[in-house]
Formats: C-alpha cells, structure tokens, sequence
C-alpha cells in the first residue's frame, strides 16, 4: 500500500501525547534464543513480536523447541542447551537478526541442517560470521554462492575455545558465537576484531547474565574478549519497549515542537539507539555526528535532518549499506527526489537545510526507510511512501499509530 503522510506543521493544537510501541525486537530475539537453549520453561512479557521475530519463532519451532504465543506473552521449552533435533531446514526470511544467530545456533549443535532465506537476505552480509564459525569447527556446504544463503551447515559440539570474529559489517556476528558458545564444553572465548556495535554486545551480555550464564569481558590490546560459559537456566523475562521504533516520535517531538512520549521509555535503557533520543532532547541542530553506536537511526536523522539551521554530516555508518538496502544511497536518493541537497559519502551523508518539495519515497524494501521519511512528510506537502507494509518487519502498527497520534495532535479526534 502507498501512505499519504499528513502535513500537520502549523495545525497541532495538542502538543501533549503517550503512545505504546511493540517491545525491542533486539531483546525478544536474544531472549527467545536463550529461552531455547535454558533448561526449563521460560516466559516473555512484552515481546516485539513482528514479522522478524515471529520469523525467528518459525525457526526455533523448525529445530523442535515448543514456542507458545498469548498476545505479546510467550512461552518457551528450553531444549537445556542441546537441540532435541539433528537433521532439518530452517527458512531465515528476510529476518537478519535470526539468519545469523541461527546460524551460529546450527554450527555449534551436532547434525546436519539446510538454512534459506529471501533473495534480500542472501545479499546481506555474512562471510564473516561463517568465516569465524568455520574457523570453531563447523563446515558450510554453499548451494549459490560462497559464504551465502542458502547453504548445509555441519554443525559441532566441541566447537573450538578461542574465536575471533570481525564485527565491523554486524555485532550480531559476535552476540550470536557469545550466546551459542555458553553450550560448547568449557563455554568459549570471542574476541572481536573491530568495535562496532558494542552497546548491543554489552546488551547480549546482560541477558545472558540474567539467565544464569557466566558472562565477563575484558579488554585486551587487540580488542574486546567476551568469556561466556556455564548454562542457561529458564525464567521469567520483562522486555523492554523497542527503542528503535520509538525513535521516530521524539525525531517528530524535535521538528513539531510536539511532546510525544512513548510508554517505558526510560533514560537507563540498555538499548543503544535511546542516545538519539537524548540527542533529540538536547536540542540538536545540524552538525557533524557519528552514528556508529546507534546507526538504526541513520535514516531518522537524515529524515528529519533538512529541517536543522545547519548542514548536518552523519558520519561512521559505512556498513549500513548492507542493511535491508544500501541506506545511504536510499536516503540520498529520496532526499534527492525532494529536492533536498545532500552528498553521498562512503561512510555517511551531508544533508543540507531546506524545505522538502512532494515526492514518492522509494522504500527499497526497507522499514526504516518507511517509517523514517515518513516523519519528514508530517512538516511537508505531498509525501507519500510506496510500500509503507514493510514497515511489518519490525512495526506492524506504525502507520495505523501515526494516524491516530496525528489526529490527537490536530484535535480531529477530539
């Protein structure tokens, strides 16, 4: 479907609003992860359960965990770090987050499995997870192309205790041989070459803690080592709210003036991306910034970044070309079809101040692209996103929220 977004600038009349947002969709997925492999039975309060996340379900329920949903309640029988199966296929999708830690799932579990996934998940990047995971003991039989979906994994049991792994396309490849490893005898040793993302690795780490592992991490003069061993032992789990999507109505809060707030948000979150949201909160106004810790929110800055008084150069996220899409070719390209001046980078953009003209957003396929540059259309005439259902990946209500929360702004809803 296409969205036509509302200009409210100039109509609100109620600048006050509270809505909720699914809960984290980084922390259901590591949490569902964990649940499988603890001994016992967990439960999850709050989880995101979009179309990544229900994807990751299909995959553990493939692989004979018992996964149970009540609403945004689910319930997991944990396999007590072995998978009750040792042959099977598993079907990924589109979802990242579970081809990778399936993928480190597999590689360390005794058997023999065929992992596929959507044509838009076997251009994103994986070699060197697989790299790392080859190195640990496991065999990789490829089925196209090299070090890409679809592929055999052959997995192992006694995976090696000194890994290293290359984390500057994806933290994930680090989170998923962390939380995997805990089964492996005497647990592992993963050392990571780069340092991207680790706000979401200290994440992993705190749930696996929370879940009785042993986690510690210490730094060396090549890098970060995380040490996980011990076992996962089944409990009840609170998820926070998914500070990702509710980064899009404090970006609406900074160029409205409105005061948006989102349910159980809150200051201390372990989620990396609540720095945009103090960076919001702070009155930024154009500038340089480097997004590396929390380049999710690349494109909501570029989206509302025309708005600033001054040129604004996102900087440090070069590996967000690999996404769902190329996102800094998508948002130049957008911002281009708006009339917005902007230069392409290697590593980023610089988005000049202007008034965005009407334009079709061309999604790629990618829900933040969506959800982004629709905030931009709340301040300018004649935006409309192509395909705005992609924004089901992670945030199946957003446009319906974004209507309501419009009217509640504008007092139509009164």
């Amino acid at each position: 479907m296409d969205y036509q977004v509302k200009n409210i600038y100039g109509k609100i009349k109620n600048k006050s609003a509270v809505l909720p947002v699914p809960g984290s969709k980084s922390i259901t997925a590591r949490a569902l992860f964990i649940s499988a492999l603890a001994s016992g039975t967990s439960t999850l309060y709050g989880a995101g359960l979009s179309d990544d996340c229900l994807t990751f379900v299909g995959c553990l329920k493939s692989l004979g965990i018992n996964v149970f949903l009540n609403g945004t309640t689910v319930t997991v029988e944990g396999c007590g770090g072995k998978l009750p199966v040792k042959s099977g296929e598993v079907y990924v999708g589109s979802a990242g987050t579970a081809a990778r830690f399936i993928t480190a799932l597999l590689a360390f579990s005794d058997g023999e499995f065929t992992v596929k996934s959507s044509e838009q998940m076997k251009r994103r990047p994986m070699v060197d997870l697989i790299s790392a995971l080859e190195k640990a003991g496991a065999c990789f039989e490829f089925f196209e192309r090299e070090n890409c979906f679809p592929f055999k994994i052959y997995g192992t049991s006694a995976p090696a205790k000194e890994i290293t792994v290359d984390i500057t396309k994806s933290s994930q490849f680090m989170s998923a041989i962390m939380m995997a490893g805990v089964c492996a005898d005497g647990g592992v040793r993963v050392h990571a070459s780069g340092n991207h993302g680790m706000e979401y690795i200290d994440m992993t780490a705190d749930i696996m803690w929370s879940f009785g592992a042993n986690v510690e991490s210490e730094q060396t003069e090549g890098g970060c080592v995380y040490i996980a061993d011990g076992t996962y032992s089944a409990r009840k789990y609170d998820i926070e709210p998914d500070i990702s999507a509710a980064c899009y109505f404090y970006a609406m809060n900074r160029i409205l003036g409105t005061d948006i707030k989102v349910k159980g948000v809150m200051p201390h979150s372990c989620q990396g991306d609540i720095e945009f949201i103090k960076l919001m909160q702070s009155g930024f106004d154009g500038g340089k910034i480097d997004m590396a810790s929390f380049s999710d929110q690349a494109l909501t800055m570029a989206a509302i970044a025309p708005y600033f008084s001054k040129p604004t150069h996102i900087c440090g996220v070069e590996h967000i070309r690999g996404q769902e899409c190329d996102r800094i070719n998508a948002i130049v390209s957008n911002l281009s079809a708006m009339g917005v001046k902007c230069e392409e980078l290697e590593d980023g953009v610089i988005i000049y101040p202007s008034q965005p003209q009407p334009a079709r957003v061309n999604t790629f396929g990618d829900h933040r692209v969506a959800m982004s540059f629709a905030v931009t259309g709340l301040r300018a005439d004649g935006i409309v996103i192509e395909n705005a259902e992609v924004c089901s990946k992670t945030f199946r209500e957003f446009f319906d929220e974004l209507e309501k929360l419009c009217g509640v702004l504008t007092g139509e809803s009164d």
